[in-house]
């Protein structure tokens, strides 16, 4: 077995989201849960060998398997470029559980996976449900909830300020047990700081040490709800700043931004 840790979405260099690329780990879907389980990092992505070129990516929280995670598709992508050198110019990736295909890019000292909007569960949302969820009773939201995705269902929750934003301390395992119950991966919180920027908050772990620095697959909701490129910065009151780049691009959403191996890991 190979593992490799890489930061992903750092705003500096040495910053970022870790998620750890396993090649050659086990195959059963309850022993990688273990190895996952065991780990102190936020994500675990698999990768196997697919048909053709292309790879095979399952991911893989401390508590749950996911059907996509961006910033561990985002280390998957640097490990993969690193190894090819500089001739390709997109790498096929396909996840384990629903099967969406992805392209990953290299674009100078970035990288991008390139999506498509995705559908998503029928369930009813509102500004009640949120406050439920968030507890927050009297809520007042900047406009209301609503669910997206790009490969893994998010209800996203803006708020007016970033005070309330910094301030959320929800109970977690509602969260985790109402997204359980529905399909959805959790709450992405977030506030408006310009014309195209945001910053957000992501709830889908049930210990809060595990808070997401970064959420690539929720900024990619986001930007395909709203139709328009967005840049989303995260994780700096976690002490890893990040930066995730949303952009559109005719009918594909790209998302992305850096990934730093880490030496010696």
């Amino acid at each position: 077995m190979q593992a490799h840790l890489v930061r992903c979405f750092g705003a500096l260099p040495g910053k970022g989201n870790p998620a750890l690329v396993v090649e050659g780990g086990p195959d059963a879907p309850e022993a990688r849960q273990a190895f996952a389980r065991g780990q102190p990092y936020p994500a675990c992505v698999f990768l196997d060998a697919g048909p053709g070129s292309n790879w095979v990516a399952d991911y893989y929280y401390p508590h749950a398997r996911s059907p996509l995670c961006l910033h561990a598709t985002l280390a998957a992508a640097q490990v993969l470029f690193a190894r090819a050198g500089q001739a390709p110019q997109e790498i096929g990736l396909r996840t384990a559980m629903r099967g969406q295909a992805l392209r990953l890019r290299r674009e100078g000292d970035e990288y991008f996976v390139v999506l498509q909007a995705q559908a998503v569960p029928a369930v009813p949302v509102d500004t009640a449900l949120a406050a439920w969820l968030l507890d927050q009773p009297g809520l007042m939201l900047a406009r209301a909830p609503v669910l997206a995705s790009v490969g893994s269902p998010k209800l996203l929750i803006e708020v007016p300020e970033r005070a309330l934003l910094h301030a959320l301390q929800p109970p977690l395992a509602r969260i985790v047990d109402w997204g359980r119950a529905h399909g959805v991966n959790g709450c992405y919180v977030l506030c408006r700081t310009g014309e195209d920027g945001y910053e957000g908050r992501n709830f889908n772990h049930l210990d809060p040490a595990m808070e997401d620095r970064a959420t690539g697959v929720a900024a990619g909701a986001l930007a395909a709800q709203l139709g328009r490129t967005i840049t989303v910065h995260q994780g700096a009151a976690l002490g890893q700043p990040c930066l995730i780049r949303s952009r559109i691009d005719g009918a594909a959403i790209l998302v992305g931004g850096r990934a730093e191996a880490v030496l010696g890991d």
